[in-house]
């Protein structure tokens, strides 16, 4: 039975069926074995890249705000201060006021002798009375055309100069008595009783010190933190301090020192007798999110810029860089960081932006690379600070 049925299975199939699966059941066979060898000889890629990795510790850091200032020196003058000066000549024949004596605005200060000039007021005014009435008339008979209207012309102008003259001769009397241009105190006397004057000497210096204005010069990295309604904190030479606010920054910079003019209003409510004096200004800026390293964990970039080395979340080596805000002996305080990020503590020598690394993250308290320093406290900007 089993010889009958060979016999049939060799009748039914054809040498080119045959052919043809033996030919598939080779190709399965050799893609089967391939298989099988590589799995045998070498380890999967990932297995392989993480045995090569490069280790370095790393820390979480986390910013917090940083109240900063901005130290600069500079000066406090009054915020008003004038020297009246003589508008006419004449002969001084008394002191109105004292040096040290408070004066309103528009009080008079001394007395010049008149030297005319009243006379001449009276005589500026009769004329240009009479050429008042010379214009009334003409025009009254110009109605019945017995006056030309060139003369009417030339009557107007003859009455436009008699007003200008009139006004020239009681200014001339009222600078007989030079006031004060503003509320404040007569600072200096420049003449006595007896003295003469010419027009554009100096008589009197007038001050206002209820109010300071401190001067300062920012230099042109710091300018942009500056701006109008910062509050400043003043310090004088013996201790004392008074409080201010920013009134105004230059918008361009000193052509000799780069450096940015700033105004400050200061208020000085018991007059004291500062103005002229140099003193420290302290700004204060709005607070920042900043982080505080071992200066040993400060690096230089490609492009020579400093910053620091950390970890991302898939394990890559990123370049951060930061700005120095304070350095002291308890680390540098930098800004320009995310508000937390995992930073390398050990072997941030060895490896590259962008470079895949292993981690070994230290807990807070066991570093060993002086990275745990203490909290943040306020500091001044760089640089900026002088002895005081």
């Amino acid at each position: 039975m089993t010889a009958s049925f060979s016999n049939k299975l060799r009748r039914g199939i054809s040498p080119v069926m045959l052919a043809i699966v033996m030919a598939v059941a080779l190709v399965l066979w050799l893609l089967l074995g391939d298989q099988r060898s590589a799995q045998d000889e070498a380890p999967p890629p990932k297995e392989l890249a993480a045995e090569q990795l490069h280790k370095v510790e790393t820390r979480w850091s986390q910013a917090e705000p940083l109240s900063r200032e901005q130290v600069l020196q500079g000066q406090l003058l009054p915020w008003q201060q004038v020297q009246v000066m003589a508008q006419v000549s004449g002969r001084v024949e008394k002191l109105l006021k004292q040096q040290g004596e408070r004066v309103s605005a528009g009080e008079p200060l001394l007395q010049l002798s008149d030297e005319g000039r009243s006379q001449q007021l009276e005589q500026a005014r009769a004329i240009y009375r009479l050429r008042q009435k010379e214009l009334e008339g003409a025009r009254k008979l110009r109605a019945s055309n017995y006056v030309t209207e060139n003369e009417i012309v030339r009557l107007e102008g003859e009455v436009a100069r008699a007003q200008a003259d009139l006004s020239a001769a009681q200014l001339a009397v009222k600078y007989n008595q030079p006031v004060a241009p503003f509320d404040g105190v007569v600072d200096r006397h420049h003449v006595e009783v007896g003295e003469y004057v010419q027009p554009a000497d100096p008589l009197m210096s007038v001050v206002n010190v209820e109010r300071l204005k401190a001067t300062a010069q920012i230099p042109q990295q710091e300018a942009n933190r500056v701006a109008e309604g910062q509050a400043v904190k003043i310090r004088l030479l013996d201790g004392r301090e008074l409080e201010g606010e920013v009134n105004f920054v230059s918008l361009a910079a000193d052509p000799q020192t780069r450096s940015f003019y700033v105004e400050v209003e200061v208020a000085n409510p018991e007059s004291w007798r500062v103005a002229g004096g140099s003193a420290t200004l302290r700004i204060q800026l709005p607070p920042v999110m900043a982080h505080r390293f071992s200066p040993a964990l400060l690096r230089l970039g490609a492009g020579g810029e400093l910053g620091v080395r950390a970890v991302d979340e898939n394990g890559q080596v990123i370049h951060y860089p930061v700005r120095v805000v304070a350095m002291t002996e308890a680390g540098a305080t930098v800004e320009g960081l995310p508000e937390r990020l995992q930073v390398i503590t050990q072997g941030a020598g060895f490896v590259d932006p962008g470079q895949q690394v292993r981690t070994e993250l230290v807990p807070p308290g066991e570093q060993n690379d002086a990275s745990g320093v203490a909290p943040i406290e306020t500091q001044p900007l760089p640089g900026q600070g002088a002895a005081e």
